[in-house]
């Protein structure tokens, strides 16, 4: 993609302004850092066009307060831009997997809402951060994922964040990011830091 070009024009029938504005599913993935954060960063461009935003995170608990959602749901009621709705699915991190029935129930709870929401176009851009790990661990069905965001209407943008993103995620995707990690400081036994990791 050379200065923004395409490397090629489908014979669509539509127009360049048409397919700009066809609405994307992105899947932010790999075991690199930066796959929620670049997801936030979309998340404040929305905001800033005052598309209506909504965050589902269906790993980290309702206890960990995280930089992003005190900036996005502040700026969401500023009045400034788009409204931020921001929701809150899981019990810990990612790698803290405890796979119990009240999880599952969450996550698939998580997923009714945000099926709901599509289905009502309820917001323009829907974060679903580290949603890949309920889909790897069968609290989610990623068929019925796939065909919830084949069947949704409008102009609604769906980015999802999380490692060991499903092939057929990944196949029906229309970007697909893979982060990877050449070093990082756990590596040298250091840990998480304030303003860093959250």
């Amino acid at each position: 993609m050379p200065q923004g070009k395409p490397d090629s024009v489908p014979d669509d029938g539509l127009t360049t302004r048409q397919r700009r504005g066809r609405p994307l599913v992105i899947v932010h993935t790999g075991p690199g850092k930066g796959k929620s954060t670049a997801a936030f960063g979309l998340a404040l461009r929305a905001w800033n066009q005052g598309w209506p935003v909504a965050v589902f995170q269906f790993v980290k608990s309702a206890k960990w307060r995280v930089g992003e959602e005190r900036a996005l749901t502040t700026l969401g009621g500023s009045g400034a831009g788009g409204v931020v709705a921001w929701h809150k699915m899981g019990e810990g991190w990612s790698w803290i997997q405890r796979d119990t029935d009240d999880h599952a129930e969450r996550a698939a709870e998580g997923w009714a809402q945000i099926s709901r929401d599509l289905a009502a176009q309820a917001y323009r851009l829907y974060v679903l951060d580290e949603f890949t790990y309920p889909i790897k661990w069968g609290w989610v069905d990623v068929d019925e994922v796939i065909s919830v965001l084949a069947a949704r209407q409008g102009n609604q943008h769906v980015v999802i964040t999380g490692r060991d993103a499903d092939p057929k995620l990944v196949a029906f995707a229309d970007l697909v990011t893979e982060m990877t990690k050449v070093k990082h400081p756990m590596d040298t036994g250091q840990k998480g830091q304030k303003g860093i990791e959250w």
